[in-house]
Parts: C-alpha cells; structure tokens; sequence
C-alpha cells in the first residue's frame, strides 16, 4: 500500500484544483464535517464533558468553526476561543456566523474554565510562516498544560506541514494526541518534532482523491515498498548463497561498536560474517563465535560487502583501509567514524561519490552536517530536504537517522520511517542498523531496498521489544538483534502467505 506525502505547494495545487470545481465553501464543509465525525469517534460519541475548540483567522479557523457549529449541533458542550482576523474569506466568514448562530459559547480565554475532554486546535494551519508570538502562542502555551486529548486540524499549530520542525528558533508548537489532515498526508507530520506534536494522524482527502495529479516524491515507509524481495529460502541452497559481510572497524577502545554491526548482519541471514579490526582485538565473540575477526591490513575485501565506520577511529591505518574499500566495486555501507573521515577527506569524499558499486550513508544530523558544511540545526531544520542534497551529492542511498528516520535516493525521492521509539537512543543501535542494511546489500538486495527494510526492521524490532516489556529506558542495542530476527521472519512469512 502507498503511502505518499504532499508537499504544502502540491496540497495548495490540489486545493486550487477542487475549489475550481466545488462550490465555495465546499471544502471547508467538508473539513468540518470529517474533523467532527472523527471528534466524535475519539470521544466515543457525544461527552457530557466541555469540548474546547481554538479558531485562528484564516481557513483552519474556519475548519475549526465548522466544527464548532457541528458538535454544538448534536448537543456537545463547546466553547470557542477565536482569533479574528482582518478580512477573512468568505467562507471563514459564514462559518463563524453559523458557530455563532450555533449553542457553542463563545469565551476570551481559556483560564478560568472548567475541564474539557477534548481540544480542538485550529488556529493556524499549513499556511503559517512565522513563530506564533502574542495570545496565539499564549494559548497554545495553555493547552500545552491541559491533561486532555487534543485534536489538530491538517497540521498541529506551529509546526510546518514540509518539514517537521517547529517554526521559529524560540518557536511553540501545539503537542496533538491526534491530527486529522486534509487532502494528502504532509511529510512534516512524521519526522523531527512533528513526531512528538502530530500524535496519531489520519488522512482525510474531502473526496478530493481524483484531483491528486501531482506526483507525490515523499512516502511513508512500509513493508509494500519492499515485500517484493521478502522470499522464503530455497532449500538447495548453501552459506555461499547468502553473502560475506565484511565490517570495517575494531579501533582500539571501540570494539564493541563493529562487534554490534557484525551480531546484527549474522542475525539478518548473511552467510559469513567477518570483523576486520584495525587494531589487534580479541578475536572472539563468546556470545557468537560465528563471527571471524581478522586483521584488517590483510583482509581481502573483495567479493564481500563492506560496513565500514563502527568503531573505525580516526587513525592513518583507519583512512588507508578505507580509501581501500571505497575504491572497490562491491556494496558499500558507510557508517559512523568513516562518514566523519569522508567529511574531512575532499578526496574520500569525492571518490565516494564517484565510485560504481552499490552505497548506503546511515549519517545521524551531526554526521550530515559535517557532510554538507553546515550545524546540524540546519539539518534538523528541514531533514528532506538535506537527505536530498545529500544523497545527490554522494551519489548514494543515504538514510538520516532520527525520529522520523528519512531515506533518500539520489534522484530525490524521500521515504520517511514509521517505526521504532525512543529506547533506540543509546550507544550502539546505530552500528546495529549499519550491520542490518549491510546483510540485505550481502544478500542482493539494491540499495534503496535494503535501507527502506533496514531502517524499518530496526525500527520494529525496538517497538517489539518495547511491547514485550523491555524499554523504552534501558532497551540496549544488544538486544536488537535477536528481535531483529524475529521481525525479518515475520515478514518473510507473510510474504509468502500473501
């Protein structure tokens, strides 16, 4: 099932397109009558409790009065606050003539009243492009305080719809339980800080559907953009069958992070799973001594995929080993210490960019950064879009990690990952996630592939674990791998049930 995401610019394209064929006032209608039905369905029908509801000035105010006009309607108790504007639309306008001729009560503030079982917020929706400031950003500060479920309307006030980040460096964002979005999913619902203030989101297109004719280059990530590759093995089949997973680390003091990567490719199906160790190691995993260490200045990486960066320092032998798997031809996952090296090596750099085999970057937003030449905060700041040039720049499938992990393709499209929670962060899940997208490239898989299933297993490993009662606080990144396992054969099997 695809799951895309608009841009504002193709949702205001469609909006435009749907108003040239409606009536006016149609979509705002229809809004109204979606946000009210799925209010309702929250609630579990009408409540005897007080519905707050937050009307800003322009369209999502009028959203927001619609709905007002609507619960009200049906005997719910509403109060709205309202922001008036200077010349709202026409049909803001007959909206609030129809909240006001409704039995909602209109009031100044939220101070004082008693408590509401729901929020509404539609103050400001995707068409903000400033930090909130004065009594909007008062009230969303209040309702930051109130222990109810808070309804979003398209997008939760003060974050912005294409990027997931709250707008403005000292910016305020209303935290939603819920938002109902119109006409198309917005990417920045799913990633940064859109992943702590959407909360659940639903989809509603106003039966807009047929008036999509843009091509959506963002998508949700989910198990049909790669179930094409999910297949049980043959039985005539051998270790050979399943790749060699070299992982290119073992510095000194940093064993720990290539034997994590390693644990993760073995636990993912590869064949052999080989550690080459810059410096002399212990040269056993008693946990898994399937693992084989070897010496990384006389490994022959030819012929294996390649996870280099874990653990992989910052010594000369470090950029000689890979300088050395760069110029190879077989897939390539650079991760950690080596993403580092590549930014402070023009000539890494740019032989990264230029070489033929298949290559994944797993960058966290400081790594990007350093990449790019630019803070993480610009980064953070608009993560599509940087993924992108990213991976234009380095030729390469490049995964952003962070809440709202982005995969990107050199040729600009996005998926954004639904899976995982916070026990992911602590030391190590990084070099676990490189380990599994490096097993997927040692068993044939291309590239975008192997990142859109790397990054959500990861992901889904972590909320099994959480939902088994391990986590979120102290899940460690030793525990992934096993439910890794658990979840890639999950997969395999309702593919093959399919």
């Amino acid at each position: 099932m695809d799951n895309p995401l608009y841009s504002v610019a193709q949702i205001r394209a469609i909006e435009q397109a749907a108003q040239a064929q409606l009536p006016p006032g149609t979509l705002m209608h229809r809004a109204g009558e979606a946000a009210s039905t799925y209010a309702l369905d929250l609630l579990g029908g009408v409540p005897a409790g007080r519905i707050l509801v937050l009307a800003g000035p322009g369209n999502n105010g009028g959203d927001a009065l619609e709905v007002a006009a609507n619960l009200a309607g049906l005997g719910a108790n509403v109060d709205v606050v309202h922001l008036a504007g200077a010349a709202p639309s026409p049909e803001t306008q007959r909206a609030l003539e129809r909240a006001r001729a409704s039995r909602a009560r209109f009031i100044d503030d939220i101070g004082g009243e008693p408590g509401c079982c729901l929020v509404v917020d539609g103050l400001f929706g995707i068409g903000l492009a400033r930090p909130l400031a004065g009594r909007a950003r008062e009230l969303v500060e209040r309702t930051l305080a109130l222990a109810c479920p808070v309804l979003a309307l398209d997008v939760p006030s003060g974050l912005d719809a294409d990027t997931g980040a709250i707008i403005g460096p000292d910016g305020v964002a209303v935290r939603a339980t819920h938002t109902i979005t119109f006409l198309g999913d917005k990417p920045g619902l799913h990633t940064g800080d859109g992943c702590d203030h959407a909360g659940r989101v639903h989809v509603n297109r106003l039966d807009a559907a047929g008036l999509h004719t843009a091509d959506a280059h963002a998508r949700l990530n989910a198990p049909a953009l790669f179930a094409g590759l999910l297949a049980p093995r043959r039985r005539n089949s051998h270790k050979g069958t399943y790749g060699d997973v070299a992982v290119l680390g073992g510095a000194r003091g940093m064993t720990g992070a290539g034997v994590l990567a390693a644990r993760a490719a073995l636990y993912a199906g590869a064949g052999r799973v080989f550690v080459a160790a810059v410096d002399p190691g212990p040269g056993l995993d008693p946990m898994q001594p399937e693992i084989m260490f070897r010496d990384g200045a006389g490994f022959a990486f030819d012929g294996r995929t390649v996870v280099a960066g874990p653990g992989l320092g910052d010594s000369a032998a470090a950029v000689h080993l890979l300088s050395k798997v760069i110029d190879g031809t077989g897939p390539l996952l650079v991760d950690a210490d080596a993403l580092n090296l590549c930014a402070a090596s023009p000539d890494l750099a740019a032989r990264l960019a230029a070489r033929g085999g298949a290559t994944v970057l797993t960058p966290h937003p400081l790594e990007a950064a350093r990449l790019l030449g630019v803070t993480a905060a610009i980064v953070q700041a608009d993560r599509l879009e940087n993924a992108r040039e990213l991976a234009q720049r380095l030729d390469a499938v490049v995964v952003l990690k962070g809440a709202g992990s982005v995969i990107a393709r050199p040729d600009g499209e996005v998926a954004i990952n639904t899976t995982g929670n916070p026990g992911l962060a602590t030391g190590g899940t990084g070099d676990v996630l490189a380990g599994l997208i490096g097993t997927l490239l040692g068993q044939g898989w291309p590239a975008w592939e192997a990142a859109l299933a790397g990054v959500w297993l990861h992901g889904a490993a972590a909320d099994r674990l959480v939902a088994s009662g391990v986590g979120p606080i102290g899940l460690t990144a030793g525990e992934l791998p096993r439910a890794i396992r658990a979840e890639l054969n999950a997969l395999v099997l309702d593919a093959d049930r399919a």
